[in-house]
């Protein structure tokens, strides 16, 4: 590769980390507190930094999930599980946790794993990490994006700014984020690494059928969703939107699928079953129960398997067709309808087509591609002194907490690595 035309007047960084997330803060400070006095400068393109963070899990910030057994963590990656192995044995989530609270960051676990700050804001966790990078006297430039780099015949690199100064660097490392980012492919492409083409990968399905109209905010705890035609399925809770579906059991789905989903444009039938891993039969058989002990309620006032009434409704309006649903009664419920019923409830059947285009869809996968990355150092297999974390590589995992997870222990163990090497 040529030299440069341009030069850098300033002394060397030690680290210049390209992009102000969640895993460029962890590595710049993880780096910074391992050799005090170093020369630590985080270049994020926008006017504030860690902006997914404030927004992640509706401005609580969904920090990490207490999965602390790593063959069991590895499980909710779709992409990077096994790479992820060794590092999570190094860094997880019970050190991140350690973290910040040692750091006077409270946390709390929820019922299905999920860690948040107690104060239940993003901010708490944003004002940890920039305080704990002000201190570890890392420098921060906002609206400054890295425009290009170029690896030094000497080692290190020399690096152009969309503002300012060129600026020189002994050790660079990429957190761009997700490859959408073309900065950040372009760089990795640039220094011999091949690219996995990036797809959304936790995304809301567009739906519109009458079954929904009028239910947005209504929620099913645990029910089961499928793809048809494809060996996709999922569970857990399903959350009517103005759109369609969204909610764990479809984002988990979303994210499994997020290859086979883009190949088909988005456009593909999904079977519900609002009863959680109920059988028709067994649906069937609570319908015959409710005869003896409701024969005198009204189907539609009588809501069954926890579905929340208006959804219910929807349900025995769909399965009675052109008969008057308020006119049934359950002893006069007929084979037809209690089929039809319990189709509804336990295959109901949904076309998405499209999916959600809002803040939630925030993750992607593809990236790096994760055989070109050393992941006992995050170092590039192609040019010395190249680091990687966070989404930028082909790693994502499901809703929870773990794509967060997987920042911080990218970071940390970059971090750690850079400041191995630079020693003496």
């Amino acid at each position: 590769m040529p030299e440069p035309l341009l030069s850098s007047d300033s002394p060397p960084y030690d680290l210049v980390v390209a992009g102000g997330g969640a895993a460029g803060f962890f590595a710049a400070i993880t780096f910074a507190e391992a050799r005090p006095g170093s020369r630590v400068v985080i270049l994020e393109k926008s006017r504030e930094v860690l902006g997914k963070v404030k927004i992640s899990g509706g401005g609580r910030c969904n920090c990490t999930h207490a999965c602390f057994d790593p063959r069991t963590l590895i499980a909710s990656y779709p992409r990077g599980s096994k790479q992820l192995i060794g590092p999570f044995n190094r860094w997880g989530p019970s050190d991140t946790m350690e973290w910040f609270e040692s750091r006077g960051v409270p946390l709390k676990t929820e019922a299905d794993g999920r860690v948040f700050p107690r104060s239940d804001s993003s901010q708490s966790i944003i004002d940890c990490l920039t305080g704990s990078a002000r201190e570890a006297g890392i420098e921060v430039r906002k609206s400054t994006a890295l425009k290009s780099a170029t690896k030094l015949k000497d080692g290190g690199f020399l690096i152009s700014l969309s503002e300012g100064s060129p600026l020189s660097t002994r050790a660079l490392m990429l957190t761009l984020g997700g490859t959408r980012n073309r900065i950040g492919a372009d760089l990795a492409e640039q220094f011999g690494h091949r690219i996995q083409v990036a797809a959304p990968s936790l995304f809301t399905f567009k739906i519109n059928d009458p079954r929904l109209v009028d239910l947005p905010g209504l929620s099913v705890e645990n029910a089961g969703v499928k793809i048809s035609g494809m060996k996709l399925s999922s569970s857990g809770p399903v959350l009517i939107t103005h759109w369609g579906l969204s909610g764990p059991g479809i984002l988990r789905l979303s994210a499994w699928g997020a290859r086979d989903l883009l190949e088909c444009d988005y456009r593909f039938e999904i079977v519900l079953n609002w009863c959680g891993d109920l059988s028709e039969d067994k649906i069937i058989a609570g319908f015959d129960q409710r005869r003896i002990d409701s024969p005198r309620k009204k189907i539609v006032n009588d809501p069954l398997f926890g579905i929340p009434s208006r959804l219910w409704r929807k349900l025995v309006e769909a399965a009675a067709g052109d008969k008057d649903a308020d006119s049934l009664h359950w002893p006069h419920l007929s084979k037809d309808i209690s089929r039809k019923l319990a189709a509804q409830l336990g295959a109901c059947r949904f076309q998405v087509d499209g999916k959600s285009m809002n803040k939630d869809e925030f993750v992607t996968c593809g990236g790096v591609h994760l055989g070109e990355v050393n992941f006992k150092t995050m170092e590039s297999r192609k040019t010395d002194g190249l680091y990687f974390a966070g989404e930028i590589l082909d790693i994502d995992g499901i809703t929870g907490g773990f794509n967060f997870q997987a920042a911080w222990t990218t970071g940390h163990i970059a971090g750690r690595a850079i400041a191995e090497s630079l020693e003496g």
